[in-house]
């Protein structure tokens, strides 16, 4: 009999939240549909200035029911082509439907062949790394750590992600609140030197932004 990855909890744990509320920000999990908007705006900014009218490609790692593409089309935006990739099929399913234009892939880069997937501009992670759940903090270091350096292996600019800060007043058991020292140990150890973190958008949390 094959045993799951443990990090697969998440996955069931979203499908039950889309389940019980639909597609809508509590669908996946966020309280607040104010700050999910907040996020958007925060993981696009990764996208450093390019020249006028050039677009850029942008992997929506763990896109869910696709809400930052319908930011996009809130905001008019034309310069960001759109691709989305998640490991429930359930929410790939969900966005393919709502979004048939767009590319989606249902994948696990932990232990699929990532050889197929294109490479692109930049890509972001919006509340993969937020929750642990019942993971221990050492189990959802480890997917956070093998996770980030496969997506970046994916892009050819920049990755986006976020993770709960360590700078509060209390931190919660089943969220990742994660030490800056730790984040910038790996990060310059084993993805780049080239970071920015993020603190100043008023959320319990944090983003960072790794560059080539």
């Amino acid at each position: 009999m094959t045993i799951s990855p443990r990090y697969r909890r998440l996955v069931e744990h979203y499908e039950a939240c889309l389940e019980r509320h639909g597609d809508n920000h509590l669908g996946v999990d966020w309280p607040n549909a104010e700050d999910v908007e907040v996020r958007h705006r925060v993981m696009l900014d990764v996208i450093r200035s390019r020249p006028a009218a050039t677009t850029v490609s942008l992997l929506d790692f763990g896109c869910g029911a696709s809400h930052l593409y319908e930011h996009l089309l809130r905001d008019g935006r034309t310069d960001v082509e759109y691709a989305g990739l998640d490991l429930s099929p359930r929410f790939v399913e969900l966005s393919r439907a709502k979004f048939p234009q767009n590319r989606y892939w249902q994948l696990d880069v932990l232990a699929d062949d990532l050889s197929g997937l294109p490479r692109f501009d930049y890509a972001v992670l919006n509340g993969v790394f937020t929750e642990k759940l019942d993971l221990s903090f050492e189990e959802m270091l480890d997917f956070f750590r093998r996770t980030v350096t496969a997506v970046f292996g994916l892009v050819t600019q920049g990755i986006a992600f976020n993770v709960m800060s360590t700078h509060v007043d209390w931190e919660r058991e089943d969220l990742f609140h994660l030490p800056l020292d730790t984040l910038g140990a790996f990060l310059t150890s084993s993805v780049s030197r080239n970071f920015v973190v993020r603190s100043d958008y008023g959320l319990y949390e944090y983003t960072t932004y790794a560059y080539r």
